[in-house]
């Protein structure tokens, strides 16, 4: 996910949070990367106030970046254990992070935020020794060529094969929430929150020349085929976990691993995809 960190203007957090809020979430985590800017919050939060952990807390903070936020929601996702979150951003883009301002208490920050459920994709992989690997993707599942050679890739949306042989780098699946980041960069479209789309987007396609990529209902199944896999071998890389030497992977919505990301009132995630959509820089 892309774009530059929200501008909160002076005392407009004090303003939102004025007030006594109720106490939505008693028993709150606090998770930090390991980069300093990030530990050095995590130092001056920690002080602040008992915390939970996150095995028994009803809520997280996050402090790190987009990468970070992404590898804690796939623990939670591992584990089982799905707790809103809120992320303050301690890296560099913050596109599911609120702003980090030392003006505000994260606690209260955290009891007026604005929840937005996000819905992972579920990826069933095969690999070429016919190994099979269940993974989940926040942004995107792409598929890449691991050589000089050209990926060739069977493309089957539902149950029939829309493109018997798509030429180039790869192709990706992105989610809504996903669309600002590889897949725009690979000139896929960008998906509004709820829309309920999925984009299927080629990466440097040769063949066929003029398919820029389709966007989907999210209720369709998705099917990518590798075509002579050992001449021209590809990977999957679904987020940050990546498998090599792959036969076919299938794309579907984990209907039942709902996340939900907690936002600063008029800084939500839907607003951002959408402001995206005007950035010129």
């Amino acid at each position: 996910m892309g774009t530059r960190e929200p501008a909160i203007e002076e005392n407009v957090l004090d303003e939102q949070l004025s007030g006594a809020p109720a106490t939505r979430y008693e028993k709150v985590a606090l998770i930090a990367s390991d980069t300093p800017r990030a530990q050095e919050a995590f130092s001056h939060l920690w002080a602040q106030r008992d915390w939970a952990s996150l095995e028994e807390a009803d809520a997280a903070v996050v402090l790190g970046g987009d990468g970070f936020m992404l590898a804690t929601l796939h623990k939670m996702l591992d584990t089982g254990r799905l707790v809103p979150v809120y992320g303050m951003n301690r890296g560099t883009v913050g596109f599911l992070m609120n702003r980090y301002d030392l003006r505000a208490n994260p606690f209260k920050r955290i009891q007026k935020a604005r929840g937005k459920i996000i819905t992972p994709l579920a990826i069933t992989a095969t690999t070429q020794d016919g190994e099979t690997h269940s993974m989940c993707a926040i942004n995107e599942l792409s598929l890449l060529r691991e050589t000089r050679q050209t990926a060739k890739i069977e493309v089957s949306v539902g149950s029939r094969v829309r493109i018997e042989e798509l030429v180039g780098d790869g192709v990706l699946v992105a989610t809504p929430a996903g669309s600002t980041a590889y897949n725009l960069s690979a000139n896929g479209p960008i998906l509004p929150l709820d829309s309920g789309m999925l984009a299927l987007t080629p990466i440097s396609p040769f063949r066929p020349r003029r398919w820029r990529g389709a966007i989907l209902p999210d209720a369709m199944r998705i099917k990518l085929r590798v075509l002579e896999p050992a001449k021209r071998p590809v990977a999957a890389v679904a987020d940050q976990k990546e498998l090599r030497d792959i036969a076919e992977v299938t794309i579907e919505i984990a209907e039942e691993a709902e996340l939900e990301l907690l936002f600063d009132p008029g800084q939500s995630l839907a607003e951002r995809i959408v402001a995206e959509q005007f950035a010129v820089d």
